[in-house]
């Protein structure tokens, strides 16, 4: 069973499915997805996000995305009745492959160590192919479960985008629970950080030839980067702590990107006229965005009150939505259950905490499903050479189809 596993994963991983926003190119995926669905004689709702009624409207879409040729993918079984009803959810789309170099080929999906390698095969296309194998070995083991199960294959998570697994859920995609298969390291992830992006531009004026060239953005850059352990120190400070978050820093400040000019010897000797970083920030689980913006805002207007350094306030762009930290309650049912299959199948408890990035969990908790993410163990997600440890794919998808069968019933 676990050679049909690793096929599946495969394919998925040789298909390639980025998200570059606004766009993507997820079709060539979603479409083996369904094509694995129909093959099971299960007939797949395959739609476009555009046609799902109220979605663009709803609060919680996050507009400037297109979805030309880019479906989300579903298919509800229905059960026998008696039983409780669960999504088995999961983002089709990956990251770019990047220009860094890696040394497996990213579309090829090589073994070696008892590792997978790819992009996307660890965030999170085994996720997506577990759930699948799932529903195959059930059809082949002619189960029938009393409640309703529900697949989804959604487009547009990574980025912040999201829009897709809102539609599921505005398309009445709905049950008693949720499964997200992201890479949990097989642990019980209940709760999500939330996370905030900034773009920020700083500008310069005059050329190395003035005796006054004005305010210079890499002095500025110097100034925040220099005084950026000070917001970091007051988000600490003020974040609430939250219970499946233990760790020393729980809200980490992070600079993931700078820019100026370009480098090289085609490139004159100059003052770079603009200087742009990019600051991600994490969130607890109970902040809002109006609070956790007006702390950086507070924090950005006594940085550059000196007039002289700072004649104008730096450019703040949103690149991506604000995405909130969520949670499921301790004593969900969804938690002890989940707790059990895994004892039963591993031999151990799994630890139960929050994961450490935001994620697209908390739409089904703005929906009043209980949700966990459950996966495999893995590493370099969003880096070269992203990988799958096999052994925990095995165990993982063993957990989840053992806990299928314990929450809908046979």
């Amino acid at each position: 069973m676990s050679d049909r596993l690793f096929k599946i994963i495969s394919d998925l991983v040789q298909i390639p499915s980025e998200n570059t926003p606004p766009a993507g190119a997820e079709a060539a995926c979603q479409a083996y997805v369904a094509d694995f669905l129909r093959r099971l004689d299960i007939e797949p709702d395959v739609y476009r996000l555009a046609s799902v009624e109220g979605l663009a409207e709803h609060p919680l879409y996050w507009h400037g995305r297109d979805y030309s040729d880019r479906p989300n993918v579903a298919a509800r079984i229905p059960g026998t009745g008696g039983g409780r009803s669960l999504i088995l959810s999961g983002h089709i789309d990956t990251v770019p492959i990047g220009s860094a170099k890696w040394e497996h080929d990213p579309l090829g999906a090589a073994q070696s160590g008892g590792r997978m390698f790819g992009r996307g095969v660890w965030d999170m296309k085994t996720g997506v192919a577990t759930a699948i194998w799932v529903i195959e070995r059930l059809r082949e083991n002619g189960v029938r479960l009393k409640g309703d199960l529900t697949f989804e294959s959604v487009v547009d998570e990574e980025f912040g985008g999201v829009n897709g697994t809102l539609a599921g859920r505005v398309r009445g995609y709905v049950a008693d629970a949720a499964i997200v298969g992201e890479p949990s390291k097989l642990r019980i992830l209940p709760a999500q950080r939330g996370g905030r992006i900034f773009h920020i531009t700083f500008r310069s004026g005059g050329d190395i030839f003035s005796n006054d060239h004005g305010p210079v953005a890499v002095e500025q850059l110097t100034q925040f980067l220099t005084r950026l352990p000070e917001f970091q120190a007051e988000r600490l400070a003020k974040a609430p702590r939250h219970d499946y978050y233990r760790q020393a820093n729980p809200v980490p400040v992070f600079v993931t990107n700078i820019q100026t000019s370009q480098w090289g010897p085609t490139e004159p000797v100059a003052i770079p006229s603009s200087c742009k970083l990019e600051l991600y920030y994490e969130t607890m689980p109970g902040e809002s965005q109006e609070e956790i913006e007006a702390q950086f805002f507070d924090w950005l207007a006594r940085l550059t009150s000196d007039r002289h350094l700072f004649p104008a306030p730096p450019q703040v762009d949103r690149p991506i939505r604000f995405l909130p930290g969520s949670f499921t309650p301790r004593e969900s049912p969804l938690i002890a259950e989940l707790g059990e299959s895994a004892r039963k199948v591993l031999g151990n408890e799994p630890p139960v905490e929050g994961i450490e990035a935001p994620c697209d969990m908390y739409i089904f908790h703005e929906f009043g499903m209980p949700a966990v993410l459950w996966g495999p163990k893995g590493g370099n997600a969003h880096l070269p050479d992203e990988y799958l440890e096999m052994d925990s794919a095995r165990q993982a998808a063993d957990v989840l189809y053992d806990f299928v069968l314990r929450w809908c019933g046979q």
